[in-house]
């Protein structure tokens, strides 16, 4: 069974994938953080850098999004790795080619305070801008509209030749403007030409909303957002052909119903809403895996373990033998064989727990047989296909280790909950002061919910205390008023800056959530 948590709070929504129970997949989408990849912004040139033909451009989105020239010129080749597909040439390429070749110093391209349109395709990480590109996509369901690229084609992942002759016909049918272009998604293959036909003047209206309010502004602004992390969701789940969704809010549930009657002849799914009073993550054992995935060392159900560490260049994973009690004198290889094989299954599931992006090294323990590291290096590819992100995995050396990249499309779970600690010089890692406002609020919630606790106490750090009283508060005060409770607050500046407690107000005594 393969099933969707969505746990929404007042400053954050998460989103698990269970297969079987087990997590496989999380997103954590801070609302203050919101996704950016897919908006299109109209945004200024700030900076030219010559040496390395590209600018920095203003699109009032904290840091200046950054382009290079190879995102200004069409390339066709990134076209056809983001979108898993073969094109279907509709001009003389040869043509196209020798006229780009030509444009290939960026300042004939743009020039200082010059309004753009351009669209994100690499989150802001950190001091890092935004990834920009102004060759646009505007996704459908069915369909990606290309507004300045005149290539149609069909992805790759359609592999029956009758659908993709049939989808190759339709789209040369289809009256587009000049320079305009189509992708058939993989989902086209059920839909029917008048589906297509309604999607793709939809998306055609899109983009003409997106070109009138270009024109309109007159200063860096989003023109068109990209579908958020609900919608997503419900649209992985008619694709992925998943069982149910568990939502544990009363609107979301409600949007996502909304959301899925336009797909529910795709696939049937049950939206259910969760209504214990122990938390969602908590019942399934969502959060027991995150605190897994936030240590740097992990077990192995072999009795081996994982040692994940993070340098500025790359990404480390150490696999060790451990307390395997697999070793008996016989057969030693397959003892180790066996523990790469768990390893490799892990790696990849981690990796997309942890949003690990960039340069990756796995270190597996050493085999002597040629085979058996081909064994390690297939499993550990076959693991990583269920990966949204793109992966590619080089050879195994005959030292066991593995390289390979994982694209790096938002802030790791590392960087999202924790920042660097005022006690060491930065050399350690804490959590945000929003990571601990949005603890306090789940087990505030749990306190009344399950212990039945309605006058509370909270004690925290006076620093803690300091951004409570600038942001949260209110909102603090106004949720225990919604549930008929009591909550007073209250400083300790022996707490560490991770430490908060609550107290009974009846008893004074401490509460454990």
């Amino acid at each position: 069974m393969q099933e969707i948590l969505l746990n929404v709070e007042s400053k954050e929504i998460r989103y698990a994938v269970l297969k079987n129970g087990v997590l496989q997949d999380l997103i954590v989408e801070r609302k203050k953080n919101r996704q950016l990849a897919g908006n299109i912004y109209r945004g200024r040139v700030t900076n030219i850098l010559h040496n390395i033909q590209s600018a920095f451009i203003d699109i009032n989105e904290g840091e200046n999004g950054f382009i290079h020239i190879s995102d200004i010129l069409e390339n066709t080749q990134k076209f056809q790795e983001m979108f898993e597909m073969d094109f279907d040439w509709d001009q003389d390429i040869a043509t196209s080619k020798a006229k780009q070749k030509k444009e290939t110093d960026i300042a004939k391209l743009l020039k200082n305070d010059q309004a753009v349109l351009v669209q994100v395709v690499k989150e802001p990480i950190g001091t890092k801008g935004a990834r920009l590109t102004s060759n646009i996509t505007i996704p459908g369901r069915y369909l990606v509209l290309l507004p300045n690229t005149p290539h149609r084609g069909v992805s790759r992942k359609i592999e029956d030749p009758s659908s993709r002759d049939r989808l190759k016909k339709l789209l040369r049918a289809f009256e587009m403007p000049k320079d305009m272009g189509l992708i058939c998604r993989t989902a086209s293959t059920n839909a029917t030409p008048e589906m297509l036909i309604a999607e793709a003047n939809e998306l055609l209206k899109t983009w003409q909303h997106t070109i009138d309010n270009f024109h309109k502004a007159t200063k860096p602004t989003c023109l068109y957002e990209e579908s958020d992390l609900i919608k997503r969701a419900v649209l992985l789940s008619v694709d992925k052909k998943y069982d149910r969704i568990l939502v544990d809010d009363y609107t979301t549930y409600q949007r996502c119903k909304r959301i899925y009657a336009n797909y529910e002849n795709e696939h049937p799914i049950k939206i259910d809403f969760y209504r214990d009073k122990v938390p969602m993550f908590e019942r399934f054992n969502v959060e027991r895996e995150i605190d897994r995935a936030l240590r740097r060392k992990i077990w192995l159900p072999s009795g081996g373990y994982l040692f994940f560490d993070k340098t500025e260049a790359m990404y480390t994973i150490d696999v060790n033998s451990g307390r395997s009690t697999q070793q008996s004198p016989s057969n030693v290889e397959e003892a180790l064989v066996h523990i790469n094989l768990e390893a490799a299954d892990e790696i990849a599931r981690q990796l997309r727990i942890r949003n690990v992006g960039g340069l990756v090294i796995c270190d597996f323990i050493d085999m002597r047989s040629r085979k058996n590291q081909r064994r390690v290096l297939d499993r550990l590819k076959e693991s990583m296909k269920e990966d949204s992100a793109k992966c590619t995995i080089l050879g195994m050396s005959e030292f066991g280790l593995v390289e390979m990249t994982r694209q790096r499309s938002r802030e790791s779970l590392t960087q999202t909950i924790f920042t660097h600690c005022p006690y060491c010089s930065g050399s350690g890692m804490i959590k945000t002061h929003e990571s601990m406002s949005i603890e306090i609020e789940r087990s505030f919630k749990k306190l009344i919910q399950q212990q039945q606790q309605f006058g509370l106490e909270l004690v925290s750090h006076p620093e803690l205390h300091h951004f409570l009283s600038h942001t949260d508060r209110a909102y603090l005060l106004k949720l225990a008023e919604k549930m008929n409770a009591e909550l007073k607050f209250k400083v300790d500046d022996t707490l560490h800056l991770n430490e908060f407690q609550f107290y009974s107000m009846i008893n004074g005594k401490k509460l454990d959530a």
